[in-house]
């Protein structure tokens, strides 16, 4: 008999960035009669990563592990120059997938540069679409990691200094960076547009609407997932009892549940919503099968696939039209 309760936070899932890479894949595999290969993870999940690779994807780290001459899908994360000069030195025929919202902030990046500002990007040292982003313009870019790097920053001219942001940070995170970078340089520019992608908000923003009543907040996603792990921080900082992040129902703990009758269920903004829809199935074994929806924002966004794809797509005399986004299968096939 259910007792428990299950706030489900919507939206969640899929982003129209990671449908449009996902998908990029799928169609690749189908329409070349070749090995596809991806450089990193076409996005940062597991499962979708292990299922593209059941389908024959070929993932690499670097380019240079792809014969000369294949073919070479960029992961979402977006890549830098040199990256594509390595790829032009190999003869590589590439596909790139870089979210759009993220191809803003490269755009962003040289502009600045080309002013001559110092650019401090607030992001973490390490993740691919920093170093992305920071490869364009290496001279004038500064990461950095958080309000403890503050201190550390150097620049050339105070009256010269921009920040932009990686996408699938906390907001508040970001915010809390920036005004003490503000505090240091108080004429600091901002982006022309918030970088912050709209689904790393949307969902920070359901989750924090459900944590004050959650004894229990889930998020689903992989721990290489920015914005699934910081989905499971906005959701301490609001006030939910606990959170833990798992990549499936088969990492849940026994312990998790004791004395709990509220459950929050998010995922992060690469999780096919087949994994949410276990989770769900498996709460409602435990007793939380009153599931209620907690919706703060519509999605209807949807990217186009990537130019070369669609090129040859058409060539072939093929269509590229796509239904809107839902990722509630493991490869969104939309």
């Amino acid at each position: 008999m259910s007792t428990g309760t299950v706030l489900l936070a919507e939206p969640r899932g899929y982003c129209a960035g990671v449908d449009r890479a996902v998908v990029a894949v799928e169609r690749a595999l189908e329409h070349y009669d070749e090995t596809v290969y991806v450089r990193h993870e076409i996005v940062h999940n597991k499962f979708v990563v292990d299922r593209l690779k059941e389908k024959g994807a070929v993932f690499v780290e670097e380019v240079d592990e792809v014969p000369e001459g294949a073919l070479v899908i960029f992961s979402a994360h977006g890549i830098s120059p040199k990256v594509r000069e390595m790829a032009e030195e190999r003869s590589l025929r590439t596909i790139d997938a870089t979210c759009p919202l993220v191809t803003k902030v490269h755009k962003e990046a040289v502009r600045f540069a080309r002013q001559d500002y110092d650019i401090l990007l607030v992001g973490h040292v390490g993740h691919e679409e920093v170093e992305g982003t920071a490869g364009e313009a290496p001279e004038h870019v500064q990461i950095v990691n958080g309000p403890e790097d503050v201190d550390k920053v150097t620049v050339r001219d105070p009256e010269k200094v921009v920040w932009l942001s990686q996408t699938t940070l906390s907001v508040d995170e970001t915010m809390e960076t920036v005004d003490r970078l503000k505090e240091r340089f108080p004429t600091l520019q901002a982006p022309p547009s918030d970088d912050i992608c709209y689904a790393t908000q949307n969902r920070q923003v359901a989750i924090k609407k459900i944590a004050p009543d959650a004894d229990l907040v889930l998020v689903v996603g992989s721990p290489n997932s920015s914005n699934s792990v910081r989905l499971m921080e906005v959701a301490l900082e609001a006030g939910a009892k606990s959170s833990h992040r798992i990549d499936s129902v088969s990492e849940l703990r026994e312990e998790w549940f004791e004395g709990v009758e509220s459950v929050g269920v998010t995922s992060g903004a690469s999780v096919p919503d087949v994994l949410v829809q276990e989770l769900l199935a498996e709460l409602a074994e435990r007793g939380f099968g009153d599931v209620k929806p907690v919706r703060t924002a519509t999605e209807d966004l949807m990217f186009s696939l990537p130019r070369e794809l669609r090129q040859e797509m058409k060539s072939r005399g093929e269509s590229d039209r796509r239904t809107k986004p839902t990722g509630d299968r493991a490869t969104a096939e939309s």
